[in-house]
């Protein structure tokens, strides 16, 4: 029996499920984020660090840690 497509987006029923339900976060200018849009911020503050370095690759673990600090931080400090 053949299988059944998933979306081109690459978005899952999981992981669609997965972000309707997650708890929000806080950005600085007081909108809401689910964890997805935070993960897509934190994605996209990585690529920054990469293009920073001239697109060098082998630094994409310390890229995602550092984006990761940095979005999660200012997070934070909007929330108190």
């Amino acid at each position: 029996m053949p299988r059944a497509k998933s979306p081109k987006n690459g978005h899952t029923r999981a992981k669609q499920a997965e972000a309707m339900s997650a708890s929000p976060v806080i950005n600085e200018v007081n909108v809401v984020l689910t964890s997805g849009d935070l993960e897509a911020e934190i994605r996209r503050r990585a690529f920054e660090l990469y293009m920073d370095r001239g697109c060098v690759p082998g630094h994409e673990n310390e890229d995602w840690l550092v984006a990761e600090r940095e979005i999660l931080a200012r997070n934070s400090h909007t929330n108190a």
